[in-house]
């Protein structure tokens, strides 16, 4: 085969090999290594490593490295796209639901706020501002019972005061403040539980003096007094009358006998007396200390408070 091969390009060589004599010699050696390559391709599909190195190679595709995306870069832009807007969709809905509970708080804090404002304007005695469309006389949180009425139907006249008790009854030396002096008579009264004749004594101490420091004082026990005699109507309005003057002495100990009269009542006001002592740890946050803060803890607890 090889044979045959060169003598076929000997005899094609030959004919131009005249007018070949007169080319350089360089020329003529790149000119046939050219036609050989040519033959080559030609007889030999693939080429022929042991004769020549062939011009043209099989392309070969480089192996895909472990764990390469098998996506092209825009397939793999467009699932990033998708996630994001995912994300964003899901974080926009979070946002919403974040102000929708921050809007009911708010609502509920103002409910909360009106509610209170309105039951210290009660209990103050201060006239509240009718809810829009509600009708007059409706129902307040609290209540102040009415004073007893005479058999003529008009409001029943305060008793009399009673007759200050002979000086060798006392119990109380005479301190030089007539205001004090008063109030310790009335005092002395209670503590002998002659309470009707207390109750008359302190009443006609804070009416001579009512800007004594004592008044505050004297309101305060004609309430007890009333309370100890099982009168809670007449005690519950004796407080609430001593928690108007909120710069009183005894004003913060009226309204925790108040939640106790209103307790005892028939029937009791449980929910009423929680409402006291929600006004009162209100108003008066650094007087609720030492024996009033645990009269407050037990009234709470006798009570069921929340």
């Amino acid at each position: 085969m090889k044979k045959a091969f060169f003598a076929i390009l000997l005899i094609s060589a030959a004919v131009p090999a005249i007018a070949q004599q007169s080319m350089p010699v360089e020329k003529r050696v790149d000119k046939l290594e050219k036609e050989m390559k040519a033959v080559q391709r030609k007889v030999f599909p693939g080429g022929a490593q042991q004769y020549f190195e062939p011009e043209i190679k099989p392309q070969v595709v480089p192996a895909t490295p472990a764990g390469s995306p098998a996506d092209s870069a825009v397939t793999d832009l467009t699932r990033r796209v998708d996630a994001l807007e995912k994300a964003l969709a899901q974080l926009t809905g979070q946002v919403e639901q974040n102000s929708y509970n921050l809007r009911k708080l708010e609502d509920q804090f103002a409910k909360m706020k009106g509610d209170a404002d309105y039951r210290l304007n009660v209990l103050e005695g201060k006239a509240p501002p009718a809810p829009a469309g509600a009708a007059s006389g409706g129902s307040l949180p609290y209540v102040v019972p009415p004073a007893p009425k005479s058999p003529a139907g008009g409001t029943a006249a305060a008793p009399a005061p009673a007759t200050p008790a002979p000086a060798t009854t006392a119990s109380t030396p005479p301190s030089g403040d007539p205001g004090k002096d008063a109030y310790m008579a009335g005092y002395d009264l209670w503590m002998q539980k002659k309470y009707p004749e207390a109750i008359a004594a302190l009443k006609a101490m804070y009416a001579k003096y009512p800007k004594n420091k004592y008044a505050s004082y004297a309101r305060n026990l004609a309430g007890r007094a009333y309370l100890d005699a099982g009168q809670y109507n007449e005690a519950i309005r004796e407080f609430f009358e001593n928690t108007k003057i909120e710069d009183g002495e005894r004003a913060p100990h009226s309204y925790v006998f108040m939640a106790q009269a209103l307790m005892k009542r028939k029937p009791p006001l449980f929910d009423k007396a929680c409402q006291a002592y929600d006004v009162l740890q209100a108003k008066y946050p650094d007087k609720v200390t030492g024996p009033l803060a645990e009269m407050v803890a037990k009234g709470r607890t006798d009570a069921k408070c929340k």
